[in-house]
């Protein structure tokens, strides 16, 4: 599972990949190792997949983020984030397996060799191409977990207060909010850069939201991230990426259908402990 849905972004979409895996496994007559079939079926039905995503992709309306996914703390958290995610999604299907199995599930060069059906000397080429791309794209330091936690909360408090200046000096000057509304709700069709543009549209849509809108902060993709509702439904995911001091990435998903396997807010709190988050003249800590 960890593979298809860093491969895919979808969740529902990597429990299909992973029950089709088994189910071929159950049929293979004999299978010396099954980490090594699986992890063969699994990356190569994902690469299937992206390759006949591409088109719908493509034509996906506004900027498409993947699916927010509950995690705990033991987690890798750099490597399962909306931003590393986002970033998968600029290489290539074969580039986004070669550098997966490598950087994150520790494969050897001929162990992925045999995965993807390529040469050896052509895998390193391929994992040299896809490391340069990541690293441009990537802050070279995420940033603590207490880091990140200091900058969300800072975050919430200047929003809800309707701090323009506070929430400008938390961003950096090149900070990026993507959303994904996927065409069904609303949300910006681009991109919107700068800490002046992205400021300003977060406390606008903080002024703007339901009338009884409240909000958690649960654990999302390795990280404390803003869930908002809208009475009992869940309105939005909002989560931010760092470099340690300032906020690199907000990616806020709003498409209902990537949020429908998210808990309701009764049922988040089932043995959880929600943080405690200031009072707001506009959300509602729920």
């Amino acid at each position: 599972f960890g593979i298809a849905y860093r491969m895919l972004g979808d969740r529902a979409a990597a429990e299909d990949v992973v029950q089709e895996a088994f189910l071929k496994t159950r049929d293979a007559e004999a299978v010396a190792s099954p980490r090594a079939w699986l992890s063969t079926v699994v990356t190569r039905l994902c690469i299937d997949q992206l390759k006949s995503a591409r088109a719908r992709r493509e034509s996906y309306v506004g900027p498409w983020l993947p699916e927010p996914l509950p995690t705990d703390d033991k987690i890798d958290r750099d490597t399962i984030s909306m931003a590393f995610l986002v970033v998968m999604e600029t290489l290539s299907p074969i580039e986004r397996a070669v550098f997966l199995l490598h950087e994150v599930f520790d494969y050897s060069y001929a162990e992925i060799a045999d995965i993807v059906g390529k040469e050896e000397a052509a895998v390193r080429q391929i994992l040299h191409r896809a490391k340069t791309h990541v690293v441009a794209r990537r802050p070279r330091f995420s940033g603590t977990r207490e880091q990140h936690h200091r900058l969300l909360m800072g975050f919430v408090q200047a929003c809800t207060a309707g701090d323009l200046q506070g929430l400008e000096q938390l961003l950096v000057d090149d900070v990026v909010a993507l959303s994904d509304g996927g065409g069904k709700v609303r949300a910006a069709r681009k991109p919107v850069e700068g800490a002046v543009n992205v400021a300003r549209l977060l406390i606008g849509l903080t002024k703007k939201g339901p009338a009884n809108a409240t909000y958690d902060i649960r654990p999302i993709n390795g990280d404390p991230a803003i869930v908002i509702y809208d009475g009992a439904r869940i309105d939005s995911v909002l989560s931010i990426a760092t470099d340690g001091q300032k906020i690199t990435e907000i990616e806020i998903v709003r498409n209902p259908d990537k949020l429908a396997r998210l808990c309701p807010p009764d049922a988040s709190r089932e043995g959880g402990h929600p943080m405690d988050l200031p009072a707001s003249p506009f959300l509602r800590q729920s």
